[in-house]
């Protein structure tokens, strides 16, 4: 009886043990790598613009007298570094998105790398 409960008691954490998987992803989400070389417009920064940016700011929309649809028209904000302030929530900035929180740390951080690498348009 003895053999039989240890045996079962073996059984029974081997089994809770076992199929534990961590995730470090999940574990430590502030220690992903935000990967910001080679930025792209098109992969990168345009996604961003199409989710975040262009349900007021399009050309249709233009809300504020802002246009952020296509790349000379997000270039001239790059070049008068109102985009990146206004996404980083600095002041004397209207903040963006509006009304809704400041964009992820990675998210900042790619938009800045692809403006410190050229604001390229590819």
């Amino acid at each position: 009886m003895k053999l039989f409960f240890a045996l079962s008691l073996l059984v029974a954490i081997g089994s809770l043990t076992s199929c534990y998987y961590d995730n470090e992803e999940d574990l430590y989400p502030q220690n992903r790598l935000c990967a910001t070389d080679s930025m792209s417009y098109a992969n990168d920064i345009l996604p961003v613009l199409n989710a975040q940016c262009l349900s007021c700011h399009s050309a249709a929309a233009q809300q504020g007298g802002v246009d952020m649809e296509g790349y000379t028209s997000v270039k001239k904000y790059v070049d008068n570094q109102k985009f990146v302030r206004s996404v980083k929530h600095d002041a004397g900035t209207s903040p963006m998105p509006k009304n809704s929180d400041k964009l992820d740390a990675c998210t900042i951080a790619k938009i800045e790398a692809w403006i410190n690498q050229g604001a390229l348009n590819n």
